[in-house]
């Protein structure tokens, strides 16, 4: 049913457009009125494409989403090696890890600043 109302609704729609105009006998009537079913099936294959469109964006979403969610219970994001276990009384190794946190807290990755700040919708 997809492919129909994607693909071949707003084609044979367009076509019924296209024949108006050729057996209406080129009059200026039928010529509009042909126009204007050409134009309703342009406008179904628009919106199909718009919707799809619109789809692809709410994917994307759903993967940052995805990703906040990662980091959250993680503590790194998903693309980046999680971080090397510290032992407790070790020393900082770089300039970074110098920071001090609340108790509890973890030092924040010297390359990302923190969490990422959420989109709004």
């Amino acid at each position: 049913m997809l492919p129909f109302i994607r693909i071949w609704l707003p084609a044979v729609v367009t076509l019924v457009g296209v024949t108006v105009m050729v057996a209406g006998g080129g009059d200026d009537v039928s010529l509009e009125g042909g126009a204007g079913i050409i134009g309703a099936g342009l406008a179904i294959w628009l919106m199909n494409v718009l919707f799809r469109v619109g789809l692809g964006n709410d994917r994307d979403r759903d993967e940052e989403d995805a990703a906040r969610d990662f980091y959250d219970a993680h503590g790194h994001w998903p693309d980046e090696a999680p971080p090397p276990p510290r032992t407790p009384g070790a020393q900082p190794r770089d300039a970074a890890d110098h920071r001090t946190t609340p108790a509890g807290e973890r030092p924040r990755s010297a390359h990302r600043p923190g969490p990422r700040p959420r989109r709004p919708g």
